[in-house]
């Protein structure tokens, strides 16, 4: 093994966005730059999965050309999980993590980058540790990544701001075509969004609101415990008032009790309840409650791919994180995560930081409450103030025939030197 220059790991972790390939670019095109000290990036096919079962691919393999179009191509380049190591304290834990080790050795890689969420930021923090205590140490860095913006230490991740402006758009077009044909048809249109305990995206969707009268009339959050009565008595003012009603409605909406309003009994990978759907949930209960035609829709994977749409601010701090995290961790610095830090609001102005590990994983950051109006149904001007940033400018993707044009890699597999793992 070598002391002087080592070979890198990265990985996508959870749901992939609009901008976590540009995080990618931004790895990879700065560890190039840094040829005597960082030799091959490794990307784990189908993220940490890609370590697990020593299936790695050589970026070395990718021309410059075609890692610097990564930017602008949403999803995950290298593929992405839902997987969640076992504790080191479980009984199979410390050998899932020792497989790491292990395969970390057999390819002489030194640097681990994590691009993910609280989940992800906690591997990375564990694999520090047990690196050290087996005599194999690796310099470990998170990246932050997630659309829910739920991540603690730093002042947005990468991926939401994205989100954020998809569902402002929408909720302003939707809005229009409702208000278009409100006298003879839907009465309420309700948009169902991603964010399971924090109401970021939710409230993202405030930012179409201009005036009184403007949509979104209401936004169900999972901060605000959801009170069906006072649901029901606002859409029908709002109906009455303005003709029709538009809900932007977070997956995540709860009862009083803490129960989901859409919860299916169901557990996802992580051991999160499985939500069936909270957008028709409302429906049913608007359409039974007080006769109203109704539409609802899903923003689903739609708000999370939209590269068509993404934010500016967004794309370029996507890339910023993925550079940062290699110069930290050629700075010599381990177990930290890259984190945006917003130093100005008029005007905007932000800057690389970074945060430790363990004061990240698995900590969940929800909204304000000093951003969610008194009523509980909108968002404050401390809200607009903090989001408005996050949702500017334009970054458009090169058109081919009228249709965006994506990077596809070769993604070459490397060849495996280890048994394959019991």
């Amino acid at each position: 093994m070598s002391l002087d220059r080592r070979n890198a790991f990265y990985a996508q972790s959870g749901g992939v966005t609009a901008v976590i390939n540009a995080t990618a670019c931004g790895v990879i095109e700065t560890a190039r730059k840094h040829p005597a000290r960082i030799g091959t990036v490794y990307a784990g096919r189908n993220g940490i999965l890609g370590a697990l079962r020593e299936d790695l691919i050589d970026t070395g393999a990718e021309s410059d050309e075609d890692i610097a179009r990564l930017r602008t191509t949403p999803g995950g380049a290298f593929g992405s999980c839902r997987y969640k190591l076992k504790s080191l304290d479980e009984a199979d834990g410390e050998r899932e993590y020792r497989r790491l080790i292990d395969v970390f050795r057999a390819h002489d890689i030194g640097y681990f980058f994590y691009n993910g969420g609280g989940d992800s930021q906690d591997t990375a923090h564990k694999v520090s540790l047990l690196g050290e205590r087996l005599g194999y140490p690796v310099v470990c860095i998170g990246i932050p990544k997630t659309v829910d913006n739920d991540l603690a230490m730093t002042d947005t991740c990468p991926g939401f701001g994205s989100v954020a402006k998809y569902v402002g758009v929408s909720v302003r077009e939707a809005a229009l075509d409702v208000a278009s044909m409100c006298d003879t048809s839907t009465k309420v249109f309700i948009l169902e969004v991603m964010g399971r305990h924090a109401g970021w995206i939710a409230a993202s969707g405030g930012l179409a609101k201009r005036h009184r009268d403007d949509a979104p009339h209401i936004i169900v959050f999972p901060e605000v415990p959801f009170d069906e009565a006072d649901f029901l008595a606002r859409a029908k003012r709002t109906v009455e008032r303005v003709g029709y009603c538009v809900v932007v409605a977070s997956e995540g909406a709860r009862y009083p009790d803490g129960r989901f309003l859409a919860d299916t009994g169901g557990t996802d990978a992580f051991g999160h309840a499985q939500l069936g759907g909270v957008a028709p949930v409302l429906a049913q209960l608007v359409r039974g409650r007080l006769g109203y035609k109704f539409h609802w829709a899903l923003a689903d994977y739609l708000q999370r791919a939209a590269r068509h749409i993404a934010s500016a601010t967004d794309v370029e701090q996507a890339y910023a994180v993925g550079r940062h995290a290699v110069e930290l961790a050629l700075a010599g610095r381990n177990a930290v995560m890259a984190t945006i830090v917003r130093t100005s609001d008029e005007p905007y102005r932000w800057e690389m930081g970074d945060a430790p590990l363990e004061r990240v994983a698995n900590v969940e950051r929800k909204m304000p409450k000093a951003y969610i109006s008194r009523d509980g149904f909108g968002i404050t001007k401390a809200a607009r103030r903090y989001l408005e940033p996050l949702v500017a400018g334009e970054d458009y993707p090169p058109f081919v025939g009228g249709l965006p044009d994506y990077a596809s890699l070769a993604n070459r597999p490397v060849p495996k030197r280890l048994e394959p793992s019991t």
